[in-house]
Formats: C-alpha cells, sequence, structure tokens
C-alpha cells in the first residue's frame, strides 16, 4: 500500500492505495505547524480505512514550502556564487536582475573565476587552484555555508565544477555545494540562477524533510519517504536534500498525474482549482508536458526542468465581491477557508459561498448563503467558467479537441460544461488528484546535453543519452525491470558550429519496494 499527501497552501490531502485502486482519502486543513497537519491527516486514512503501520511501503509527499521560502525570502542562506569562465562571461555579473529581497536575504557573495569550456569542450581557460583558495578564505570570512559554482557550458563538460567543488572543500570541508551542471540546462545566467536558488533552500531542505520524517515516527510509519519533484516523479529524501528547487510546481504536476489516471485519459488538459490558485497544465503521454521557455521563480529567471503550467488567482477561497461585474480573487482566506467562508460561519464572501448558493456544491451550511441575490451568483460563476476556458484554451498546441479534466476540491466552482471544450470530465476522487498523483508517481532519469558530430552519429548520440537516463532512473530507485524512455526531443542548435544538437531524454520506472532502497 501506498500513502500520498499533498501539502497546500488551504487543504492537507492523503490517499491510501492499493497499486492504482483507491482505498481511503482524507482532506484536512493545512496547519501553520505542517507537521501537525500531515499527522492528522494520517491518522484521518487511518479511521477510514484501519492499517497496520507496517503494511504501508512507500510514503510520498508534495509540498509547496521550498517555492513559498523562495517567494516570501524565507528562511534561505547566506550564499557564495563561484562563477568560472574569465576572461569571458564578466560583462554580466552573477545576481543581475534579481529582487533586492531575494539579494539581501543569500548576501554579496560574487566570485568571477577563471575556468568554462566552450560548447564543444575545448577550455576557455584553465582552472586556478589558487584563486579558488583565496575564494575559500572569503566564503570562511564570511561565515558562509552554501556554495553555488557555475562553469560555462558545464552540461557539455563537468570537469571543472567538480574539480572548483574538490578544492573548495579541501580548504573548507563543511561547504554545502550545489553545482549548476546537476541543476539546470543549457544557458549560463539561467542555470546560475537556478544553482544559487538551490544552494540557499539546502538548510529549508533540511529542517522540513526532517519534520516530515517526525509526523511519520510519531504515527508508528517507517516506510521510506519519497517527496514529489515537478516532472512527476518521485525522489528520496536524501535527493531533496541535495537538490530542493526540484520540488517547484510539483503540486500541479501531482494534480496532472492523478488527473491522467482518474480520467483514463493519457492526452488531455488538466485545470486543477484549490483554495487560492487554478492551475492549468496538459498531460501528454500521461506525463505532464514541460516548459521550453525559462521560469520565473519569486522574480529570478531560471531554467531547470518544469511543468508547462498557467496560473491564475481563482480557487475556492478566493475573496469575492458580489456585483454586476464580480470581482473574483486574487486574494484568497486561504487555509482560513474553513472559518471565514459564510457557509462555515465565518463573514467573508468566498468563491465557495458562490458555489454553494449557485448549487454547484453541496458544502457547509447552504442557509448561509441563501441570501444572496441569485441573478448576480449566476453572472459570477459564469464569469469563472469563462476566465478558466480562456486560460485553459492557452494550453491547445493545435485545433484538434481535446478533453478538459477538473480536478481539486475548487473545482466546485466549474459547471460540466466550460466554454470552448466539447467534453469536460470530473472523474471520481477529483478532490484529492494531487495526493493521487503522489501515492502513483514513479522514479525518473533525465538527460539534457548538446552533443557534437564528433560524439558519433545521430543515432549513436541518442542511443548514449538514452542509456543515460535509463542509468540514472535505475540509481534513483527505480526497479530496472520497469525502465523505459518516455521522450525524447532533439533540439538542433544552427547558432553553434560543429552540427551541434541539444538532445533530452527522459526514462522512468516503479520504485524498487520491499525495503532494498
Amino acid at each position: 500500500m501506498h500513502i500520498g499527501i499533498d501539502v497546500g497552501g488551504t487543504n492537507t490531502d492523503a490517499v491510501l492505495m492499493a497499486g492504482d485502486r483507491v482505498l481511503a482519502t482524507i482532506k484536512t486543513a493545512t496547519t501553520q505547524d505542517v507537521t501537525t497537519g500531515i499527522r492528522d491527516a494520517l491518522d484521518g486514512l487511518a479511521e477510514a480505512h484501519p492499517f497496520a503501520p507496517g503494511d504501508i511501503d512507500v510514503v510520498a509527499i508534495g509540498t509547496t514550502h521550498f517555492t513559498n521560502a523562495v517567494i516570501q525570502a524565507s528562511g534561505l542562506a547566506a550564499t557564495a556564487v563561484v562563477r568560472l569562465g574569465l576572461p569571458a562571461a564578466a560583462g554580466i555579473p552573477p545576481l543581475t536582475g534579481w529582487p533586492a529581497r531575494l539579494r539581501s536575504a543569500i548576501g554579496e557573495h560574487v566570485h568571477l573565476c577563471h575556468g568554462g569550456h566552450e560548447f564543444d569542450g575545448r577550455e576557455i581557460s584553465p582552472l586556478d587552484p589558487d584563486e579558488l583558495k583565496r575564494v575559500a578564505e572569503d566564503i570562511v570570512a564570511c561565515g558562509v555555508d552554501s556554495v553555488a559554482i557555475t562553469s560555462i557550458f558545464s552540461p557539455v563538460n563537468q570537469e571543472m565544477e567538480l574539480a572548483a567543488a574538490e578544492i573548495l572543500r579541501a580548504q573548507v570541508p563543511w561547504l554545502r555545494i550545489s553545482l549548476s551542471h546537476e541543476v539546470g540546462r543549457v544557458g549560463l545566467l539561467e542555470r546560475e540562477n537556478a544553482t544559487i536558488v538551490n544552494a540557499s533552500l539546502l538548510p529549508v531542505a533540511d529542517r522540513i524533510t526532517g519534520a516530515f520524517h517526525a509526523a511519520l515516527v510519531k504515527v508508528g510509519i517507517e516506510a521510506p519517504l519519497y517527496l514529489s519533484q515537478n516532472d512527476g516523479t518521485l525522489m528520496d529524501a536524501e535527493y531533496v536534500r541535495r537538490y530542493p528547487v526540484a520540488t517547484f510546481a510539483a503540486g500541479p504536476t501531482n494534480s496532472m498525474r492523478g488527473a491522467a489516471l482518474l480520467s483514463g485519459l493519457s492526452d488531455c488538459v488538466v485545470v486543477d482549482i484549490g483554495g487560492t490558485t487554478t492551475d492549468v497544465g496538459a498531460v501528454v503521454g500521461g506525463f505532464p508536458r514541460p516548459a521550453t521557455t525559462e521560469v520565473d521563480i519569486g522574480g529570478v529567471r531560471t531554467n531547470f526542468r518544469m511543468p508547462d503550467v498557467v496560473s491564475i488567482g481563482i480557487g475556492g477561497g478566493s475573496r469575492v465581491v458580489l456585483g454586476e461585474e464580480s470581482v473574483v480573487g486574487p486574494e484568497s482566506v486561504g487555509l482560513r477557508l474553513h472559518t471565514e467562508g459564510l457557509v462555515f460561519g465565518g463573514s467573508t464572501l468566498t468563491a465557495t459561498d458562490v458555489a454553494v448558493a449557485g448549487g454547484l456544491a453541496d458544502i457547509g451550511d447552504p442557509a448561509l448563503v441563501a441570501h444572496l441575490d441569485r441573478a448576480r451568483v449566476r453572472r459570477c460563476l459564469d464569469a469563472i467558467a469563462r476566465r478558466v476556458g480562456v486560460l485553459a484554451d492557452t494550453m491547445r498546441t493545435s485545433a484538434e479537441p481535446i478533453p478538459m479534466v477538473l480536478v481539486g476540491g475548487g473545482s466546485v466552482l466549474l459547471p460540466d460544461s466550460v466554454p470552448g471544450f466539447d467534453k469536460v470530465v470530473r472523474p471520481e476522487n477529483y478532490a484529492v488528484a494531487n495526493a493521487i498523483g503522489a501515492a502513483i508517481a514513479q522514479v525518473g532519469g533525465e538527460v539534457d546535453r548538446v552533443f557534437s558530430a564528433a560524439d558519433g552519429s545521430r543515432v549513436d548520440i541518442l542511443d548514449k543519452a538514452k542509456d543515460e537516463a535509463l542509468r540514472k532512473a535505475v540509481l534513483a530507485g527505480a526497479d530496472e525491470d520497469t525502465v523505459r524512455v518516455v521522450e525524447v526531443e532533439e533540439l538542433p542548435m544552427a547558432y553553434l558550429p560543429g552540427d551541434a544538437v541539444r538532445v533530452r531524454v527522459k526514462a522512468v520506472g516503479d520504485l524498487v519496494l520491499g525495503g532494498t532502497r
């Protein structure tokens, strides 16, 4: 049996599953103390479907903690930034364009050093060990524990990043180091930004994974803990401690995976409406379609792997001003919905109240919203459906009809028909699709590299990338007998000489169970 948990801004959802079969679901209010919220969800599952703690094989959790830490600039570590590239790449220094609050949170510890490679692996300049030893001295003097190392074209050749990390650790053994070739993709500034964000989150990762472990221990569950990452696969707690950025956008990703399972549709547009936002994405072949452009995280441009998701501030907890032209969101009562919403005896008109008044939902006490003007309620609900329909339409890549799948507790805001879509599916257990997506997630491995003609023929290059992706999935904890390649993408890079091509390959497999991890 698997337990899947999704910690959202309003609710914490949990499911107990045996394979693809849902045994029990629970939706509880997210607490300020997240450990308590998870423990409450686990207790609720045990009441709905009693189980022995030893019967649980895996616990998978999706969380927004790391995203929120960056957006709020809270709890981030002071981080030294080391760029290997001199005499090139000095024109735009690290942290350029970062919001002031984030620069202040991590400090202005920037070091430009010699090193780096061209796209074909040739050195720009040799690494200077003495230069890096002086950097280490400055890091100690400033009291910095986290370091982000980025070398030009390190996705092609990682040698200098690895060598620089070894030199710094020899001088300062307690350093926590993030290497850009392990975090981001081709594109120096965005990859560097992603690496800095990752390094600054390392203490947050230690704290959050420790809290999740404590919650499981308190209810007697000793099963392996995994966290959801943003490509629809899982990573163990140790991996999260090294690469916390991989959790960004895991919530919408889980919802899309869960929606695909519950609806039986491998290709669809998924609309996930929670308490605060509506997230819309596309599922292709059962997995979320990845974004192909840079992603903005808290005002910082990054290029690590993210799903193609668009969002608006409409959710079950959205504040509503009801009038001839109603205003819905983006402000939300969030986790206070269960006390502030009118149907729960509160004094704030929310989108949930409007849905209840319009007959779309049976939540709380409908008598408490009976006084709302029915015509205005209907116009408000129609406006919500139109806004979501327009947003979902942006996910199309062709004029061909594509079904829409509605999930999330807030999807009660929408009727069974949405403008622009011929088929709208609201599957069973739609309200906890995010937790289901976490519970069924597999383990993945991905390769994203630039190859040149010197690396062999097209077939040789693709075989090399596929083998590496399969190997990474197995190392991450996948059962070797179940691993398969699910995505292959080739992008010729015409602006580089040597017939350069960027190849991205993704492989997934089922978790190895039975205590072997």
